[in-house]
This record gives C-alpha cells, structure tokens and sequence, in this order.
C-alpha cells in the first residue's frame, strides 16, 4: 500500500475535482459531492494522513489514485 503524508486542503480540493467532485458547503470544513458520494474535508493545512486515508477511502478512490491526481 502506498505511503500518502499530509496534505494541504487546498491541494485536495484540486484533486478531488478533477474526478467530478465539486463543492456543496463550506464553513469550518469543505464538504464536497460527486451527486453519489459526500466527503468532508477539514480545512487544515496539512490534512494528516490518517484522516486523509479515509475520506480518500470514502470517495471512492485508492490513495495511488488520489497521488495520480496530485
């Protein structure tokens, strides 16, 4: 499994874009859908890896993609 190290929320943002994600509501946290899935980002710089982890894990994605998108 590959190594992913925290990630500035910006940055993620982006990436999950470029997958169809967009933004439903911002506030403390970004929360993002794809008309399918919801993820929630929290708008910390960086997002740790564990954390990280999972809402790539909840948007459908393996972290090797989600570094693809990077």
């Amino acid at each position: 499994m590959a190594k992913l190290s925290g990630i500035n929320h910006q940055r993620a943002v982006k990436a999950f874009k470029k997958v169809e994600f967009w933004i439903a509501r911002q506030g403390k946290h970004i929360t993002m859908t794809d008309g399918e899935r919801i993820i929630t980002l929290p708008k910390a710089n960086p997002i740790n890896a564990y954390t990280m982890g999972g809402i790539i894990k909840d948007a459908g994605l393996t972290i090797e993609e989600f570094k693809n998108l990077l």
